[in-house]
């Protein structure tokens, strides 16, 4: 069992569970437990769930408890951290995964903020505060993307971090030089993780990692990425510059020009990856991208991105 985390033990790739749909729109219970072997085989810092890219907002009750006993079992045998993403949008639901996955003893939960009407700043200290409490001794790490109802400001991080200790560290897009800056000045004590693509600019400006969607592309590559940061970081930003040519010319258009959700970008990527059966398919009723786009795109990612892949 890998204890619970402190702000100073979370950082490095943290690769996303993906859920591999079936033609009926149920979950392949098998193939993500292939899906897993190839996340631990990789050797990935850690592993998380229920993301944005894990579906959660799909899952019913049952299937979360599913997914993550399997979750559980394998990452314990393993000896790999790993995260529950206990998010719902209702704050009540999340409550309760919590209380039901904290016997499985993660080394984390994730959560997001209760997000039909968004919460005031002192709903959301209450919201964290109530799910600390059940989640004790383990630790919370706020998952608060772009499309979030409410993004935070740093200022408002540090505050919420100051009303709630148990809050670790918190998942967020990042920005230019100022607001880096900010970071540092507000965030101090939190483990804040960027976007996996922006990773090596992260953390030359003070970020402790990313929940990673280059690791949904490569997670073998990912993590050797990640590990280069800390020997030769000025090839890290080469590297990364590259990863961002990549991104913005060949996924990103499948949001700002088809409108697609942002798992569909993550399943296209683990299929032009090809590291694990994990499929192009979303649940219903999200649109999914046609698994032959990745047979397209995987020569441009393997000549741009070579070190990712070898």
């Amino acid at each position: 069992m890998t204890p619970p985390l402190t702000a100073d033990r979370l950082h490095g790739n943290w690769a996303t569970l993906m859920l591999p749909i079936n033609d009926d729109d149920s979950i392949d219970y098998g193939r993500l437990g292939n899906e897993l072997d190839a996340l631990v085989a990789a050797g990935v810092d850690g592993l998380y769930t229920n993301g944005t890219a894990g579906e959660f907002h799909t899952q019913s009750e049952a299937e979360f408890d599913a997914i993550h006993a399997l979750v559980a079992e394998r990452c314990h045998a393993a000896g790999l951290p790993f995260q529950i993403g206990a998010s719902h949008m209702s704050a009540q639901l999340s409550l309760d995964r919590i209380r039901r996955a904290k016997a499985l003893q993660p080394a984390a939960f994730q959560v997001i903020l209760a997000d039909w009407f968004p919460l005031k700043e002192a709903e959301m200290a209450s919201c964290l505060e109530r799910f600390a409490a059940a989640a004790e001794p383990i630790p919370l790490v706020l998952y608060n993307p772009p499309h979030a109802k409410v993004v935070l400001t740093p200022a408002q991080i540090g505050r919420l971090h100051a009303a709630v200790p148990a809050l670790i560290g918190v998942k967020v897009a990042d920005g230019d030089d100022a607001w880096y800056a900010e970071m540092r000045a507000h965030c101090q004590g939190l483990a804040v993780f960027v976007p996996g693509h922006h990773l090596a600019t992260g953390v030359a400006n003070g970020a402790a990692g990313a929940y990673s969607n280059v690791a949904c592309l490569s997670p073998a590559g990912a993590q050797r990425w990640t590990d280069q940061m800390r020997t030769d970081l000025p090839a890290a930003l080469e590297l990364e510059q590259r990863i961002r040519r990549f991104m913005d010319a060949e996924i990103a258009p499948f949001i700002a020009r088809d409108g697609y959700a942002n798992p569909a970008l993550d399943k296209l990527l683990a299929a032009i990856g090809g590291w694990a059966d994990v499929g192009t398919r979303l649940r219903w009723p999200y649109r999914w991208i046609d698994p032959a786009v990745a047979d397209r795109i995987r020569p441009i990612a393997q000549s741009m991105l070579p070190e990712l892949f070898s």
